[in-house]
């Protein structure tokens, strides 16, 4: 009998199939995601993304490199594009939008307005190599969050961030440098592939 609580996951060879751009190696996804946009999501090797999560491409792109996890219940909106490098990852939770309506009060908002009313901010959301967030955290449009850098939880991302930094807060600001220990592990992983 199987187990109803335990949705499982597609693997590379069921996911080749159903038309995304391109899918590499042991890659698994939740059976129970919502995917928007398969021609638009390249996905590199070894990448696993878990239950509940979103990822809209229509209009736009979402490129995952290697060695990617992306925990449940995350949101990718990649209107206007959104790259992952490898080794990077999202936390539970994460909402990432590479489109948002102006909240100024000078434009109408939602998608339901025509374009003349509204003052749509987009722009390629980029996560560097080694680059994690923290459950809860929101990266908002324009924003490239440097190699090797963390982002606390429930964190709000609203520009651009260094490199090998701790970032935390609403908004974010530095809290401290991050240790590139994890690069001898990389290269250790890699070397023994």
């Amino acid at each position: 009998m199987s187990n109803p609580f335990d949705s499982g996951y597609y693997n590379e060879n069921d996911l080749s199939a159903f038309g995304f751009k391109s899918v590499g190696k042991n890659v698994r996804i939740a059976k129970n995601c919502t995917i928007i946009g398969l021609d638009n999501i390249s996905i590199g090797n070894d990448v696993r993304i878990d239950g509940y999560s979103t990822i809209i491409a229509a209009g736009g792109y979402v490129t995952l490199g290697s060695y990617i996890h992306i925990g449940g219940y995350a949101f990718i909106s990649g209107g206007a594009g959104v790259i992952m490098e490898d080794f990077s990852g999202l936390s539970q939770g994460v909402r990432i939008y590479s489109k948002s309506d102006d909240y100024s009060g000078a434009y109408l908002t939602n998608p339901t307005i025509p374009p003349k009313y509204l003052n749509i901010v987009n722009g390629v959301v980029t996560l560097k190599r080694h680059v994690i967030i923290g459950s809860g955290s929101i990266i908002l449009p324009k924003v490239t969050i440097g190699e090797g850098s963390s982002v606390g939880a429930l964190s709000v991302v609203t520009k651009s961030l260094g490199e090998w930094g701790v970032f935390v807060g609403s908004p974010v600001r530095r809290f401290k440098s991050r240790s590139r220990q994890l690069l001898e592990h990389e290269k250790n992983l890699l070397g023994n592939n």
